[in-house]
């Protein structure tokens, strides 16, 4: 019996590839049988991740790309034309926050910076618009293919301090189910858009926020794992079982939707 979860041998593209949750991605991936493209632009750490892929037996290669400019992106896409001549899914995973685009305690929102503020919609939602733009286009000549776009807790429920990336989070989950309906209007079920909100994992980008300098849990993180039922952060590996179920046939018939992955963060109130 066909398993409905494989993706062995699809074309999987992750944008912002090399950070922790989607270094974890995309070695889960390759690990599953899946050709892996690593799109960032830290060349240094890409190639690195793909050496270890491909040195513990999988496919993968790395391509410098910038999610913001379009033309490098179509330059982006001849070239995994050219090695793999497909394009199965595509990760929008590119994204992230600045300190400028926050309100600490001590300020108001009078006390925003516009241009942070732009900047990290600018990442979050046209760093995914534009790849969905570009990428999409070989899936609609497939009549086939799966984006998967990374929204976040802050776009289900609005937090403290994160203004900017929360706004920008939340035009994300919109985007989603507004191109689901596209995409499958007008050019067939094969085409599926979807997305998951990951809720409190810690990476690079919110280390600041959530952690000490000496590396213990800061009051903010506290109070996170206070309202989250498991009481603790989540775990790279824990987005993985829903990722794939997206990028595989599993989900054939599950198209706009926005999955929380939060320990139960989102359900849970007092």
């Amino acid at each position: 019996m066909k398993n409905l979860f494989s993706v062995e041998n699809k074309v999987i593209i992750l944008t912002g590839g090399c950070g922790i949750l989607g270094g974890c991605m995309a070695g889960h991936l390759a690990g599953e049988g899946a050709r892996v493209v690593v799109l960032d632009r830290n060349a240094e750490g890409g190639k690195k991740l793909v050496d270890e892929i491909v040195g513990n037996g999988g496919q993968a290669i790395f391509l410098e790309t910038d999610v913001l400019d379009k033309d490098v992106l179509v330059g982006n896409r001849e070239d995994i034309m050219a090695a793999y001549g497909q394009i199965d899914v595509l990760i929008n995973l590119a994204g992230g926050n600045m300190s400028g685009a926050t309100i600490p305690p001590d300020r108001t929102f009078f006390d925003l910076d516009l241009a942070a503020f732009r900047k990290v919609v600018d990442l979050n939602l046209f760093g995914t618009v534009l790849p969905t733009m570009v990428f999409a286009r070989v899936m609609v000549e497939q009549k086939k293919g799966s984006i998967i776009n990374i929204s976040s807790e802050s776009a289900l429920r609005p937090l403290t301090r994160v203004v900017g990336y929360g706004c920008a989070k939340a035009a994300v989950s919109n985007f989603t189910q507004y191109m689901a309906g596209e995409l499958a209007l007008k050019f067939g079920e094969g085409l599926r858009v979807n997305a998951v909100a990951p809720g409190f994992f810690l990476t690079e980008q919110n280390r600041a926020l959530m952690t000490n300098p000496d590396g213990t849990p800061s009051d903010r993180c506290k109070t996170v794992m206070a309202h989250t039922p498991f009481n603790r952060l989540g775990r790279p590996e824990e987005l993985l079982g829903t990722i794939q179920w997206l990028a595989s046939d599993a989900s054939a018939f599950v198209t706009g939707t926005v999955t929380p992955i939060d320990g139960g963060f989102d359900a849970f109130s007092i």
